[in-house]
């Protein structure tokens, strides 16, 4: 029998000195996160739903310009455009000026966009990284603004252009849209997130003074989010109806005033009225297929950050 002395028994003892190996850790991502998934059947057939609704009325409008009275107001109304499209369009471009109309509400609101990009951006950037004594106070009030229904300021604005002198002409339906509280806390929002302090430092170590700063560096940054921010203002500023209705005249009218003349005869011409309504759309659908990937591109920018 074979027997075992304690000098030769295996020393069990742990080496503590010895680089202990960490147990994996555990992945804060959920399995299969980042993975691309596909589209099934029902994401196609609710994707053609939606499509289809919002390309629906846009249709009809094309159909019933294209049509008589009679037909549009058929009990069976037609679903496939008709041939009196050019027509119903001459018909409403000579009833109602349209071409004065376009001319005054291209330049009503490129001249509100313009105004509201400027305005907005140097307000945005002065609330969002510069320090300066009651800034809290004054973007609660800015923000307090949008509370305000605008029917409320109808009247004393009525009566400040009367005054004026701006019955009537453009300048009265400019001049109180030049900047947006929207605006301001839009820009303000993206610049807190897109628009680093070491940037702003830079360029003041390089000498640059505020103006060459916002020229160089905060519009650069803000890019993506005017592109979205003037294609808001401008589409509406273009279906703007209420206040250019109450400060202008039938001689001097936006496109909404003048379309707004179509249907107000006893019985108006549905059909004359719908071309006038497609005649309106078509330069918006320029605008945006022109500058739809700039503003596209600017929304997302917004929304992978984090």
């Amino acid at each position: 029998m074979t027997t075992i002395s304690p000098t030769t028994a295996p020393d069990r003892r742990v080496d503590k000195s010895a680089p202990r190996s960490e147990p994996p850790r555990r992945s804060r991502f959920k399995p299969g996160a980042g993975r691309q998934h596909h589209a099934g059947p029902f994401a196609y057939i609710a994707l053609a739903v939606v499509g289809l609704g919002s390309i629906f009325p846009l249709y009809w409008t094309l159909v019933a310009a294209s049509r008589t009275q009679e037909e549009v107001l058929d009990t069976t109304p037609p679903l496939i455009p008709g041939g009196n499209l050019f027509n119903n369009l001459q018909a409403a471009w000579e009833q109602a000026n349209l071409g004065k109309a376009i001319l005054n509400t291209v330049i009503v609101s490129s001249s509100i966009t313009l105004a509201t990009l400027f305005f907005c951006t140097l307000a945005g950037y002065a609330f969002a990284k510069m320090r300066f004594k009651g800034r809290g106070a004054l973007m609660t009030v800015v923000i307090a603004t949008l509370t305000i229904p605008p029917q409320l300021s109808v009247v004393p604005l009525f009566m400040m252009m009367s005054d004026i002198g701006w019955g009537g002409q453009l300048e009265s339906v400019i001049f109180p849209t030049l900047v947006s509280a929207f605006g301001v806390f839009f820009m303000r929002q993206y610049l807190i997130e897109a628009l680093p302090y070491e940037l702003i430092e830079a360029g003041r170590v390089d000498g640059a003074n505020n103006l060459r700063i916002v020229w160089s560096i905060v519009l650069p940054v803000a890019r993506p989010a005017m592109m979205v921010l003037g294609m808001l203002t401008f589409v509406q500023a273009w279906n703007d109806f209420f206040w250019p209705y109450l400060a202008l005249n039938q001689q001097n009218p936006t496109l909404q005033v003048a379309l707004g003349q179509l249907s107000a005869s006893y019985v108006p011409d549905q059909s004359i009225v719908m071309a006038g309504a497609l005649i309106s759309t078509l330069p918006l659908l320029i605008v945006f297929v022109i500058f739809g990937k700039q503003i596209v591109g600017g929304i997302m920018s917004g929304a992978v950050k984090g």
